[in-house]
């Protein structure tokens, strides 16, 4: 997919800012769409149906896209239908693909905690990891270097099971300075160039920072920023889908 700028305009940062004072509240509160830190996540988009029957044989399972995150993947404040890797279903589903996005978002996930879900997650036929974490390292303050680290395993450990990667990048709050900002940011884009796979640098592009987009927290997208989010997503994720087609 063609890489775009990210855009850090003043609303950003100060929803950014304001991610570090109730950091603590996602990770410690429970809520429609919401995992608490450290339990196994339940799919949401799916809630691994059983399979279905066709004049009494069991179909095969579908092949699967799973969406590797935190809150904002879980779809903190929202309703299962309303986060983002469920209107991915209902898009794939309109569009006519036999994909099952298997939610494993989990509040307060960091990196680290993606490596060791990482394999588990991917599960059965997980044809597409998109991975979404790292916001909560920047809220934590915790070393760029650990980050890459930690985001290279999972793609490494996708590819040995066969899994094409959708990279998603977010941003580190301001708080902890313009260098460590910058370095935060840079993670992403080298392991874009690096690992060679599909890359989304903002996921939150033309959500952060939009009252008219986020819960009261400033935050969280609500059900409206979620749509855009979806979109977004789909924009990396529609040419792996035509290259699974193909392949």
């Amino acid at each position: 997919m063609q890489r775009r700028a990210i855009r850090s305009p003043v609303g950003i940062l100060i929803a950014l800012a304001a991610m570090s004072v109730v950091a603590g509240a996602c990770s410690s509160s429970t809520t429609p769409g919401d995992t608490p830190e450290g339990s196994r996540a339940t799919p949401a988009a799916s809630q691994e149906p059983a399979s279905p029957r066709v004049d009494g044989v069991v179909a095969p399972a579908r092949p699967r896209i799973v969406v590797l995150g935190d809150s904002l993947t879980a779809g903190y404040g929202l309703a299962v239908s309303q986060s983002y890797p469920a209107l991915l279903q209902d898009r794939l589903d309109r569009a006519g693909y036999t994909f099952e996005v298997v939610n494993m978002g989990v509040s307060g996930d960091t990196s680290a905690g993606g490596v060791r879900r990482v394999d588990w997650a991917l599960e059965g036929d997980a044809h597409i990891l998109i991975l979404a974490l790292g916001g909560n390292d920047g809220l934590r303050g915790l070393a760029p270097s650990a980050l890459q680290s930690n985001l290279g395993a999972i793609i490494d450990r996708a590819r040995a099971k066969g899994a094409a990667v959708l990279l998603c990048g977010v941003e580190a709050p301001p708080n902890f300075g313009q260098s460590y900002t910058e370095a935060f940011r840079q993670v992403y884009r080298a392991l874009a160039r690096q690992k060679k796979v599909e890359f989304l640098p903002f996921l939150l592009d033309g959500v952060a920072g939009v009252p008219l987009l986020n819960q009261a927290d400033g935050i969280h997208p609500n059900a409206a920023g979620a749509r855009r989010v979806a979109d977004l997503v789909w924009q990396g994720l529609e040419p792996m889908l035509k290259a699974a087609a193909r392949s």
